[in-house]
C-alpha cells in the first residue's frame, strides 16, 4: 500500500512544480528536490520502477529517458503571457483611439443641436468679416423696403388674384408653391411676403429652405441685394442641413457682389467648396465658376 501512495505523492508534487517555475532561484530548488526525491527512492524502494524518477546511473542500452517538462513549461508560458501582453497593449491603443473619437463625434453632436454654429454646417463657418458684411448691407429698421406697401394697383391686385395656392393638404408644401408660382409670374414683393410667411409658419418643414432660398432670390430679383444677403446667410446659418442651402450660399456670393463687396463673395465661395463638397463639383459647379469669375477670384 505504501509503495503505492508514495509514488503518487511524489507525482502530484512533481506536477506542480512548472506552476512556481518562474520563483527566484526555481531551478536549484527543483534539482534539490530531485534529489531528494530519488535518495527517498532508493532508500524506501531499492530496485523499485523507474516510473517516477530517472536512476542515478542508467544502463549503457537503456533508452533516453524523456527530458524535463519544466523548461518548456515555463517557456511557454512566458512566450503566452508576451503574447498577451501585446495584445493588451494593442487592446489599450485601440480603446484610446475608440474614446478619443467618440469624444471628438459627442463635441460635433452637441455642437450641431446649438442654431448658427460652426459644427452643425459639417465645415467652417462663414468668416466674421463675411458675417459682418451681411449685417452692415441691412437696411436700417423700420425702413421701407417693399412697393407692396405703396397704394395697391387694381389691375395688379386682380392679376394676383388669379394666381391660386395649390390645396394638397401638405400646408407646407402648399405655402412654398404659392410663393414659387408668384416669384415665377415676377410679382416680387408679393412672392417675398409669402415665401417669408411661408418659411416662418413651417420652419421644420422640407421645404423650409427652399422657401427661405427663393426669398433671398426674389430680393435679388427686385434689386434689393442687401435684404437678400440677409435672407441667404440666414438660410445657411439656421438650416445648414436644408437641401438649399448650399444654393444660399451661391446666391449669397452674388448679393456681395452687387453691393461690392467681391472679397467676401470669393469667401462664400470658398466656403460652399468647404461644406458642401459633392453639390460644389456635381450641380453648382457651373454657378461657383460664373460666380468666382464675377467676384474675381484668385
Amino acid at each position: 500500500m505504501k509503495r503505492a501512495i508514495l509514488p503518487l505523492l511524489i507525482s502530484s508534487f512533481l506536477v506542480s512544480i512548472p506552476a512556481y517555475a518562474q520563483d527566484s532561484g526555481v531551478g536549484k530548488r527543483v534539482d534539490r528536490l530531485e534529489k531528494e526525491m530519488r535518495a527517498v527512492q532508493r532508500k524506501v524502494f531499492p530496485g523499485g520502477s523507474t516510473k517516477f524518477f530517472e536512476p542515478d546511473i542508467a544502463p549503457e542500452n537503456a533508452a533516453t529517458s524523456a527530458p524535463s517538462t519544466t523548461t518548456s513549461a515555463v517557456t511557454d508560458l512566458i512566450a503566452r503571457v508576451d503574447a498577451l501582453e501585446r495584445s493588451m497593449a494593442d487592446l489599450t491603443g485601440q480603446v484610446e483611439q475608440n474614446g478619443f473619437r467618440l469624444k471628438q463625434i459627442e463635441d460635433k453632436m452637441a455642437a450641431m443641436e446649438t442654431p448658427g454654429s460652426s459644427a452643425s454646417t459639417g465645415g467652417t463657418s462663414v468668416s466674421s468679416s463675411v458675417s459682418s458684411s451681411v449685417s452692415s448691407s441691412a437696411p436700417a429698421a423700420g425702413a421701407s423696403t417693399s412697393s407692396a406697401t405703396a397704394t395697391p394697383d387694381p389691375e395688379r391686385v386682380e392679376v394676383v388674384a388669379s394666381i391660386v395656392m395649390p390645396d394638397t393638404g401638405d400646408a407646407g408644401e402648399d405655402a412654398y408653391i404659392y410663393g414659387y408660382r408668384l416669384w415665377e409670374a415676377k410679382y416680387f414683393p408679393e412672392a417675398q411676403a409669402q415665401l417669408k410667411k411661408a418659411a416662418a409658419d413651417h420652419p421644420d418643414h422640407r421645404r423650409a429652405s427652399f422657401s427661405q432660398n427663393l426669398l433671398g432670390r426674389a430680393y435679388l430679383d427686385d434689386g434689393k441685394p442687401a435684404l437678400a444677403s440677409v435672407a441667404l446667410y440666414e438660410n445657411y446659418q439656421k438650416m445648414p442641413r436644408g437641401e438649399r442651402a448650399p444654393d444660399s450660399l451661391y446666391f449669397l456670393s452674388t448679393a456681395l457682389v452687387q453691393l461690392g463687396k467681391k472679397t467676401d463673395a470669393c469667401r462664400v465661395l470658398g466656403e460652399l467648396q468647404d461644406v458642401y463638397p459633392d453639390e460644389a463639383s456635381g450641380r453648382l459647379s457651373d454657378r461657383i465658376a460664373s460666380g468666382k469669375s464675377a467676384a474675381g477670384c484668385k
